[in-house]
């Protein structure tokens, strides 16, 4: 066969196709290139192309996919759940429970018991239930007479009872005057479950509306004990149980005997006072007298 010239030679060794090859036995076969040109397709000396080396296997979603920034690791119901409004912490297992409504007079009215003390500690009538411990009544659940304080005070807050400390005692001697045990012939309560606190923590006097908002529990404790008397101690359980402004003097009640719904009641000074002026014990004792009268005793 003839080779081919330098200059295809050149060409084709250009474009990859090398080395070329010759018959053996040509006599002028020279391991320079032959110059005469190919007539007839041969079975190749001509490089098929040749497929590129695979990339190394790689993970699909590596190898294909867009590069994304990877999300931020979080727990699965913080990244794909909507947000939603927190829910108020209660004092319950679940926590995320909504805080019931308040609860209605009507429904107040018709409570045993065991319902009224569970509807004080959830109150929500008013803002002292903001951080409240609320003070429950003590004493006999069929009482003879019910004793009623204005406010729950610092020292009923930290024995959870109402009339605590020297106050407390005082009563006791004060019932036992008229022949009346406080433990078991009198239900004792305050008429503001939730102690009156003013910004620095201090104890202050309470407002009309809260009041108002606890009255419904003391008059269904009052029902509930049967107490043929009602022995208010101070101004405030004195006017607000009467429909009276808070701040009245309690001179204004002192001396009379008054009614709720169809009880007689009869108002006193608050024991705490009595310890401050030990001279008006003289009146306290007028007042006692005059409850003991109308109790219906005889």
């Amino acid at each position: 066969m003839n080779g081919i010239d330098s200059r295809s030679a050149a060409f084709l060794q250009e474009m990859g196709i090398t080395p070329l090859w010759s018959l053996r036995g040509a006599p002028d076969a020279v391991a320079a290139p032959i110059s005469e040109p190919i007539s007839e397709p041969i079975v190749e000396p001509v490089r098929q192309p040749v497929a590129e080396p695979a990339p190394a296997p790689v993970a699909y979603s590596e190898a294909h996919l867009p590069a994304r920034t990877p999300p931020p690791s979080v727990p699965y119901s913080e990244a794909h759940l909507p947000a939603r409004a927190p829910t108020p912490v209660l004092d319950s297992a679940w926590g995320d429970e909504p805080a019931a409504p308040a609860v209605t007079d009507e429904e107040i009215a018709a409570m045993d018991w065991v319902q009224l003390k569970a509807a004080i500690a959830s109150c929500q009538r008013c803002d002292l239930c903001k951080g409240r411990k609320p003070v429950y009544g003590s004493g006999a659940q069929q009482a003879r007479w019910l004793v009623a304080a204005g406010a729950t005070t610092a020292a009923d807050e930290k024995e959870r009872t109402p009339l605590a400390g020297d106050a407390g005692k005082l009563l006791v001697n004060m019932l036992a005057a008229v022949d009346l045990a406080r433990d078991t012939e009198v239900y004792t309560t305050n008429l503001i479950k939730c102690r009156p606190a003013s910004a620095n923590g201090g104890e202050r006097a309470p407002t009309l509306e809260e009041a108002n908002a606890c009255r419904p529990y003391l008059e269904r404790e009052l029902a509930l004990t049967g107490a043929a008397m009602v022995l208010t101690l101070g101004q405030i359980a004195a006017n607000a149980l009467q429909g009276k402004p808070l701040q009245e003097p309690l001179a204004g009640s002192r001396g009379q005997v008054h009614e709720i719904n169809g009880v007689k009641l009869v108002a006193t000074l608050h024991p705490g006072e009595l310890l401050r002026r030990g001279a008006d014990k003289a009146l306290a004792w007028a007042d006692l007298c005059l409850a003991r009268a109308h109790d219906g005793r005889g």
